[in-house]
């Protein structure tokens, strides 16, 4: 079994800034993509940054360049430094991993996601 814990959401005003972090734990072989998804009220979860083992990163459009997702792959941690902070980042975001358990076994876990709240 694999968990995914996370920390560092919060409140904060417009234009400043929060660090999510992600561990993962558990029965790893080795981890594949990593990423940060964000569900906010009324809408449906979307895909905000990922990251896959060689390091390669994608964002949406609506983050790039205020955000950044980093990963250790030693530590099997993943980690979102978000900048520039907008109301319309307000969300509970969720990180995502697929791991393989083994070689041949590969699933897809979550996090229990964290609340990011801006305040303008």
């Amino acid at each position: 079994q694999v968990r995914m814990v996370e920390s560092g959401g919060g409140l904060v005003q417009a234009g400043g800034s929060l660090r999510l972090s992600c561990a993962a734990s558990g029965s790893i072989f080795s981890i594949n993509r990593m990423a940060w998804y964000r569900q906010a009220p009324g809408k449906q979860r979307e895909l905000v940054a990922g990251i896959t083992s060689d390091g390669s990163t994608n964002y949406v459009d609506v983050v790039r360049g205020r955000f950044t997702i980093s990963r250790d792959n030693v530590k099997n941690t993943v980690t979102l430094q978000m900048n520039s902070l907008k109301s319309e980042d307000t969300a509970v975001y969720y990180c995502n991993a697929g791991v393989t358990v083994r070689p041949g076994y590969w699933n897809d876990y979550w996090g229990q996601g964290t609340q990011v709240t801006v305040s303008s």
